[in-house]
């Protein structure tokens, strides 16, 4: 839908059922110190823990992009909160069983996967024109506000109940959203879209009728970046803690300060970023300059340490990162427009970030134990980075092309 005027209670259940999706994701980097103490996981398959949300989201994101655009986004995100329930109680029942731990974190993936598309689709098709660059940019922040919650919820509910208290705080969050999406289904204040689908007969599934090659080739482009980024940006995220803890002596509290800095600083860029589009910005320049700064934080890395030089590039990477998934998510409504095909458009974008997500955190994993320590670190994931960084160029040179 185009809508005329916004509807914000449509903008906001999109942006919360998103942002939690990001939460259940994000729940497990500053419990896996502890749990890694607890449990003596595998670095591999405590990696997984985070790539397993990914698995589900590459297989099924093009096919829940076309089924939530023939029946709306209120079923499937019903479903997807039934999922992250059950996945989060199975961790907590047998959590020194890692096999099934991951198991759980896949189930959960899978229904990370329904929100990370229902709830941007719905968040955008609920608001209007003037309002649209606003909304992206707080549909790009769903990341690092599910990212905020947990880690600033982290150090109280450790003290309180270890680390099961984020799992529990998980737990009650679905408990409210699935209460306000039945209050929003039976009132039918929101339009959760899918209804048009019966309104001419036209066969809304078929694949991205509206999409022509140039804009099925930017899409494919977005995606291929959005997994560059996205593998270097979760396998930074997965095991920072980890790193601030084994590599630089810090505490627990202490790394999740640490943790909470680049997050923090992502946010207040993506607002930024958010504002400068609003003004008419184009998305590929800055897309560009965000994988750059961050390229730059990855080349720097091994000189910085600790200290305020080390604060500095937690600050550059947060603000480079902010910039990054902004212009991303406003990739699919630039090039394919806010119609029948935006659904879809963001299935295509989100295979491509789900690829990254799998590979990423798995990947540093690998390169820790085969090192034995984080020296590979920057090579690996700056090299993923800058490959970004030159699709990123291509990207741009399309977009303003089509614009022209």
């Amino acid at each position: 839908m185009t809508a005329s005027r916004s509807n914000w209670t449509g903008v906001a259940l999109g942006l919360t059922l998103a942002s939690y999706a990001a939460y259940q994701q994000f729940k497990m980097p500053p419990a896996l110190p502890l749990m890694l103490d607890a449990y003596g996981y595998d670095s591999r398959l405590a990696g997984a823990f985070m790539s397993a949300y990914a698995v589900a989201g590459l297989l099924l994101s093009l096919v829940l992009g076309r089924v939530i655009a023939q029946r709306g986004s209120g079923g499937p995100a019903a479903a997807a909160l039934a999922l992250t329930v059950v996945g989060s109680v199975a961790t907590m029942l047998v959590p020194e069983s890692g096999a099934l731990v991951l198991a759980a974190r896949v189930l959960e993936g899978v229904g990370f996967a329904v929100l990370a598309i229902a709830g941007p689709v719905l968040a955008n098709a609920n608001a209007s024109a003037r309002h649209l660059p606003l909304v992206i940019a707080g549909t790009a922040a769903w990341i690092p506000i599910g990212q905020l919650v947990a880690v600033l919820s982290a150090g109280p509910l450790f003290r309180l109940a270890g680390w099961p208290g984020l799992w529990w705080l998980g737990l009650a969050m679905a408990a409210a959203l699935a209460l306000w999406l039945a209050a929003i289904r039976a009132g039918r204040w929101v339009d959760l879209g899918g209804r048009r689908a019966t309104a001419g007969g036209a066969d809304e599934g078929r694949a991205a009728p509206g999409l022509d090659q140039p804009q099925k080739l930017a899409l494919a482009l977005t995606g291929l970046v959005f997994m560059l980024w996205s593998a270097q940006y979760f396998a930074y995220m997965t095991w920072l803690p980890q790193y601030l803890v084994s590599a630089l002596g810090l505490s627990v509290e202490g790394a999740l300060r640490g943790y909470a800095l680049p997050v923090g600083v992502l946010l207040l860029s993506i607002l930024a970023t958010g504002q400068l589009l609003s003004r008419g910005a184009a998305p590929g320049v800055l897309l560009v300059g965000g994988l750059a700064a961050q390229a730059l934080t990855w080349a720097a890395l091994p000189f910085v340490g600790g200290g305020w030089l080390g604060a500095a590039s937690l600050v550059l990477y947060g603000a480079g990162g902010g910039v990054v998934p902004t212009c991303l998510f406003a990739m699919p409504s630039r090039i394919a427009g806010r119609g029948d095909g935006a659904a879809r458009a963001f299935g295509i974008m989100m295979t491509g970030r789900n690829s990254g997500v799998l590979i990423g955190p798995i990947l540093l994993a690998q390169t820790f134990e085969l090192a034995g320590s984080w020296d590979w670190a920057a090579p690996v994931m700056g090299t993923a980075t800058a490959v970004a960084l030159v699709v990123a160029v291509w990207l741009a040179s399309k977009v303003r092309g089509a614009d022209a």
